[in-house]
């Protein structure tokens, strides 16, 4: 089937309390794992590229290998941008097809956030492509300012949140719940109660950055409590390197390309395939 927005995929998720694997890939492998995991499974899935990547790939290659697998699938297939950092990225994902986006303005002040993300908003609904932001700070919170009364601060405010919504007419909320993006040094301790409060007062599709190594019994309380996107990235990076990486210890001569890329590749499915199971998105396509 043609790609479909995010907006669509997260209405039935919100609608049904469960999540849908957000995926970045890097090649084409990454990109086949999360397809042939997502088909298996007979889940919807979301595919996404950040910048760095739309830089080593290129928007034409990555457009053209996603949508033509997506016409051969039955599944649905949003094709989203991860992080954009300006308007004019959004603008060229866009046009290059994507069906949807996400902004980034979280390291700005509220009222700057705001006009940032309205602009995308107001661009991106001619093209009917929907729209993801950013609120609070993620990947600041540590273990030591946790323990502390000022742990609050960091994350994502529910008034602050209602607001933020009403004005730009996002479609879905990522919010800052004590996670971060890259490996975790240390357990993450999300805000559950956070998570929940702004659910209640938005009820709509949010979003979780940063969950590659968070827990799994903390995933399903944070689906449970009302997170509907989750992103996922090093996990899969990490699984694909390390198959690599075996492969060259077992046959350290090999020149064939394939050699190491097929099982790596195989490697990120099975990375893949479970999130797909813990999230609950399993035969939701």
């Amino acid at each position: 089937m043609p790609l479909v927005t995010t907006k669509k995929i997260l209405s039935k998720a919100n609608k049904e309390n469960y999540a849908v694997g957000a995926f970045n890939f890097t090649n084409m492998e990454t990109l086949q794992a999360i397809i042939s995991a997502a088909r298996e499974l007979n889940s919807p899935v979301i595919v996404q590229s950040s910048e760095g990547t739309i830089k080593y790939m290129g928007l034409d290659y990555i457009t053209a290998m996603v949508t033509s697998i997506a016409k051969k699938e039955k599944i649905p297939i949003a094709l989203h941008l991860d992080h954009g950092s300006t308007v004019e990225m959004t603008k060229d994902c866009i046009k290059a097809r994507y069906t949807s986006v996400m902004i980034d303005g979280s390291a700005l002040k509220l009222e700057e956030n705001i006009a940032l993300t309205k602009k995308v908003v107001d661009l991106a609904k001619k093209s009917k492509v929907s729209v993801e932001a950013e609120l609070g700070k993620l990947g600041i919170i540590s273990d030591f300012i946790m323990s502390t009364a000022d742990a609050s601060m960091f994350l994502t405010n529910p008034e602050e949140a209602k607001r933020f919504v009403k004005e730009t007419k996002v479609d879905a909320l990522a919010i800052a719940i004590g996670t971060a993006h890259g490996p975790f040094k240390n357990k993450p301790k999300l805000a559950f109660d956070r998570i929940e409060e702004i659910k209640a007062l938005l009820k709509m599709p949010l979003v979780m950055h940063g969950a590659s190594g968070v827990p799994d019994d903390d995933i399903k309380r944070a689906v449970k409590a009302g997170i509907n996107k989750i992103n996922i990235n090093t996990d899969i990076r990490q699984a694909f390197s390390a198959s690599i990486k075996d492969t060259f210890a077992k046959k350290p001569d090999t020149y064939k390309i394939r050699a190491y890329l097929d099982p790596a590749r195989t490697a990120a499915e099975e990375v893949v395939k479970n999130k797909i199971r813990l999230f609950g998105s399993v035969g939701k396509a």
